[in-house]
């Protein structure tokens, strides 16, 4: 899916991959051939993993980039710099309507315009890494299979290409195109259960080591002077604190965040007081959005696609439930059917 208010897709799979996700895995005494391979294909997977995230926080680069989902094709033109373990980042739109977004690391400050409307927001998210990470039972490797393909060239530089194979239907695949000097993403393809490209993000140009001023773009993000500026209420909660829980939970997914939205928090189809439950696996990730039931807004219960992201519709008593996700739709159906509300 386009990245919301892009921040590319490429970075967004880097900065899910931290370091907890690739502990090392311990052997017993007598270990079989079969484990030892086991073991030796996580580490390869995880070895790949921390590469990929160690470039995205420590490469400064300009470039241009094109997303390619649902036969729509967006871009945008980046900057990223990365000083004294700090991360900044301007994206300026250059397809439909104009946006800029900086983000200073989890401070995300979104200019629009058109609406002259500045918007505020704190993204735990896009901060270290996401919460899962810290359990120790979760292994991305009994998920997906790391597979070599050879080299390719992208935006002027040489990359190497890898395929993460999806393990069972729950989740899809995805080729990675990785710069070969730090392991930089610079392509993904993200594949369905049959190998098919669903959706395709990838720069057209970049500049490496670009000459990029953190202080520069800070100072940006500051001028404000003559827009209306939000500040979204979002608040840090539990599903068990609002009244929600998933019985069964949905293999190899684990739950991540969970925040009280208000309906100006970004998502203007949001009733206020809605919640969002976020859940990953590492790579993929899926979010359900409940709010209180409206018999105006809401209309029958639906699902439907735009390249690789899914979004299905329920009604669950008083509540509506909207789910999404880069998942297969029966990965979803499993979520939506499985939430239920505390008695």
């Amino acid at each position: 899916m386009f990245y919301r208010s892009f921040i590319p897709l490429a970075l967004v799979l880097s900065m899910l991959v931290a370091p907890e996700f690739v502990a090392s895995q311990t052997l017993g005494s007598n270990p079989s051939v079969a484990a030892i391979a086991t073991v030796q294909d996580a580490k390869d997977l995880n070895d790949w993993l921390r590469r990929m995230h160690e470039a995205s926080k420590n490469r400064a680069y300009i470039g241009t980039y094109v997303v390619s989902s649902g036969g729509q094709l967006q871009s945008a033109k980046i900057w990223h710099v990365c000083e004294a373990g700090q991360q900044t980042e301007r994206v300026e739109t250059l397809t439909g309507a104009p946006r800029s977004t900086f983000r200073h690391n989890e401070q995300v400050v979104t200019f629009l315009p058109d609406q002259k409307l500045v918007r505020h927001e704190k993204r735990e998210a896009l901060n270290s890494f996401p919460e899962i990470v810290q359990s120790a039972d979760h292994r991305i490797s009994d998920f997906y299979k790391l597979k070599h393909e050879g080299t390719e060239r992208v935006a002027g530089v040489d990359a190497d290409v890898a395929v993460l194979v999806s393990k069972d239907a729950m989740r899809f695949g995805y080729r990675v195109w990785t710069e070969q000097k730090k392991g930089l993403v610079v392509k993904l393809q993200t594949l369905d259960v049959d190998g098919r490209v669903l959706e395709q993000a990838a720069f057209s140009e970049l500049l490496m080591d670009a000459p990029v001023k953190m202080d520069k773009l800070i100072q940006m993000m500051g001028k404000v002077d003559g827009l209306r500026v939000e500040h979204p209420a979002v608040v840090k909660t539990t599903a068990s604190a609002q009244g929600w829980y998933l019985p069964s939970s949905v293999a190899g997914f684990k739950p991540m965040s969970c925040y009280k939205r208000s309906a100006s928090a970004g998502a203007a189809s949001l009733a206020e007081d809605s919640m969002h439950w976020v859940f990953s696996d590492g790579l993929a990730s899926v979010s359900l959005f409940v709010e209180s039931y409206d018999r105006q807004r809401h209309s029958k219960e639906s699902g439907m696609s735009m390249g690789a992201t899914h979004t299905l519709t329920r009604h669950i008593g008083s509540y509506w439930l909207t789910a999404m996700g880069e998942v297969p739709m029966a990965t979803l159906k499993q979520f939506a059917n499985g939430l239920e509300r505390k008695k």
